[in-house]
């Protein structure tokens, strides 16, 4: 009779190689569309004050292309020319200036709009809420935009 071979201990059939195990196969991102870090949105608003990519802004705010700013205006009858100038001055030009009144929309003096026409600024004038969603919107459609926001009283 023939000897049984010596008993070994049990080896693997199969050996993984880097190709084989996941924690060694590499992963792909494709971006399709690189979003700008610096991207500005309007997460939220309240009565006291704004979300905005992250950042809270207790009362009026600007948002500008890459900042946040808090906006020294009470309400829609401190909006003037002087209160405007930061607007103006931003370089690239912003094509659109999105201004929120808070709860409605308000009238503002026609020489301030005027002025941002003639600097080849449009101004949309709505109420807050309705101005974050078309503040968003412009952004989201890469347009070089900025928003002046009071928070409304009911919010």
């Amino acid at each position: 009779m023939a000897e049984p071979p010596p008993r070994r201990a049990p080896s693997r059939a199969h050996r993984l190689t880097p190709a084989d195990d996941e924690l060694y196969q590499r992963t792909r991102v494709t971006v399709l569309e690189p979003e700008s870090p610096n991207t500005m949105f309007v997460e939220g608003y309240t009565s006291r004050g704004f979300a905005v990519s992250g950042s809270l802004v207790v009362g009026p705010c600007a948002i500008l292309p890459r900042a946040i700013l808090q906006w020294n205006v009470g309400s829609h009858r401190d909006i003037s020319q002087e209160s405007l100038v930061l607007f103006r001055l931003l370089e690239p030009r912003i094509e659109i200036l999105v201004l929120g009144t808070g709860d409605r929309v308000e009238r503002l003096h026609p020489a301030v709009l005027k002025q941002m026409r003639e600097c080849g600024i449009a101004v949309e004038v709505q109420d807050t809420p309705n101005a974050c969603a078309t503040f968003n919107f412009l952004t989201s459609e890469k347009r070089l935009a900025a928003a002046g926001l009071i928070p409304p009283r009911g919010g």
